[in-house]
């Protein structure tokens, strides 16, 4: 479950939100007790964003900016499902997949997102995308020099604007959704410590593996 308080349908007063319950979950459901979206996600991110109307209003502007922005679909999307899986996010990965499925994408391609290095299905402009993608998440905004010439000479300054500020808002959410433990992204620590057998003791692992040092 998530780590903070989902907020049930009775205790929200603003109308934003309240329009958001409804349309996501129908009138006569109690998100926060009765979850499921229509992709199949519990919903959680929704009841665990009413905590504060303020943030709530905030983010939803930004999803109305994304969907409206003067950018092609497909980069968007492929920046932000790339942005999902380098932060390491299930939901955020999972859902834009999706949306690369409803633009009618090529299941190679949304496979291939995870593995875009090697994959020989993507256009010039796809592949920087995805290699631009990666320096604004993976390596902090550091982008080579050869990457954003290309981005250049097939996009206007305003779309590469568009591009960075959607796929960053994205990295966001990723990074909130692992944090807070929303959506799919509600999972335990991966690397937890791996108990010895029983009987094992207190042997030096660090002696055993240096070999003969005679």
């Amino acid at each position: 479950m998530p780590r903070l308080r989902e907020v049930p349908r009775a205790e929200v007063t603003d109308e934003r939100i309240l329009f958001f319950y409804d349309r996501l979950f129908g009138p006569d459901r109690d998100p926060a007790v009765e979850h499921g979206t229509a992709t199949g996600s519990p919903g959680d991110w929704w009841t665990v964003f009413a905590q504060s109307p303020e943030v709530f209003r905030h983010a939803v502007r930004g999803f109305a900016l994304y969907r409206d922005a003067k950018l092609d679909p497909l980069l968007r999307e492929l920046g932000q499902s790339r942005a999902g899986w380098a932060r390491g996010s299930r939901f955020v990965f999972s859902q834009h997949c999706k949306q690369l499925r409803a633009l009618g994408v090529p299941e190679e391609k949304v496979q291939a997102v995870a593995y875009w290095q090697t994959a020989d299905c993507f256009s010039e402009l796809e592949r920087a995308v995805l290699a631009y993608t990666d320096g604004l998440v993976l390596d902090g905004g550091r982008v080579h020099d050869e990457i954003f010439a290309v981005l250049k000479r097939h996009l206007s300054d305003e779309e590469i604007l568009l591009l960075t500020y959607i796929t960053c808002l994205y990295e966001m959410h990723a990074t909130m959704a692992k944090a807070l433990r929303l959506e799919f992204d509600d999972r335990e620590e991966p690397v937890v410590e791996v108990a010895a057998p029983e009987g094992y003791g207190a042997r030096d692992i660090a002696d055993d593996i240096a070999g003969d040092r005679r």
